[in-house]
């Protein structure tokens, strides 16, 4: 049976994540799951193997990675979460620039510096470069593109002036606005993506149709029962849709160049 189980994406303070982990596995348990010898992983780097590990039993991954380097995962659904930039279980990520850029719209930043927090990233990357490809001259907007490593990262880098434009996912920027405000001083957003669907939540290849379902079972009662609302809270989360593959069929198509 698999065992590993992590939520590496939205885990900007480790106590909350780890309260939803507390609440989360009784309830699998509850419904049928074999807890013994589960290991909660906390991956720092190396995601794409961690998703690809046979023996996953939960994580949570980017639209991106699983469109185009996910093909055996299975999907699991997503989270609702209760901030600006989302609709039900689709979100967005914002533009942002620096105080002194208040007033600009997207087309100023022509010939200027991005910077993203990975290339395989949808809110910080791919979702940025469709928004830049009507405006591009000669296949190219940015002057340069830097890869950060982090969306944390990134609004440092526009802190420092090391770069001039980022694109950051909504959950996120909320996340920060709660726990690190100063990563977000002297920021502002000056736009926003396209919705798209939201971080998904997966299972290895191996996972059988029983334990799917389970999965699914325990993540609605999580979202439902009031036992559970301030951990909820503490992360955003506001509900869990079913989805299937199709939902992100549309991210691959969004490769223009930067």
């Amino acid at each position: 049976m698999n065992k590993m189980v992590s939520l590496p994406m939205y885990d900007v303070y480790r106590p909350d994540t780890q309260a939803l982990w507390s609440a989360l596995i009784p309830l699998l348990v509850a419904e049928g799951l074999n807890a013994d010898g589960l290991d909660i992983a906390w991956p720092e780097a190396g995601l794409l193997s961690h998703w690809r590990d046979e023996n996953l039993l939960l994580s949570q991954t980017c639209g991106y990675p699983l469109a185009t380097q996910l093909p055996d995962v299975q999907l699991v659904g997503a989270f609702h979460y209760d901030v600006p930039g989302c609709d039900e279980y689709r979100y967005s990520s914002f533009l942002v620039a620096r105080l002194e850029d208040a007033q600009s719209t997207l087309e100023d930043f022509f010939g200027r510096r991005a910077v993203c927090n990975s290339a395989d990233s949808q809110s910080g990357f791919n979702a940025l470069r469709k928004m830049v490809m009507p405006l591009a001259r000669q296949g190219r907007f940015f002057s340069d593109v830097i890869f950060s490593g982090s969306h944390r990262r990134s609004l440092v880098a526009l802190q420092q002036g090391s770069a001039d434009l980022a694109a950051i996912d909504c959950v996120s920027w909320a996340l920060f606005v709660r726990h690190e405000p100063d990563v977000l001083q002297n920021l502002i957003v000056i736009g926003q993506t396209l919705l798209t669907p939201g971080l998904p939540l997966i299972t290895s290849s191996r996972a059988t149709p029983e334990v799917l379902a389970t999965l699914r079972r325990a993540l609605r009662r999580l979202v439902t029962d009031p036992a559970y609302k301030a951990v909820r809270e503490a992360l955003f989360i506001a509900g869990f849709s079913e989805l299937e593959r199709r939902e992100y069929a549309g991210i691959v198509a969004q490769q223009p160049a930067p």
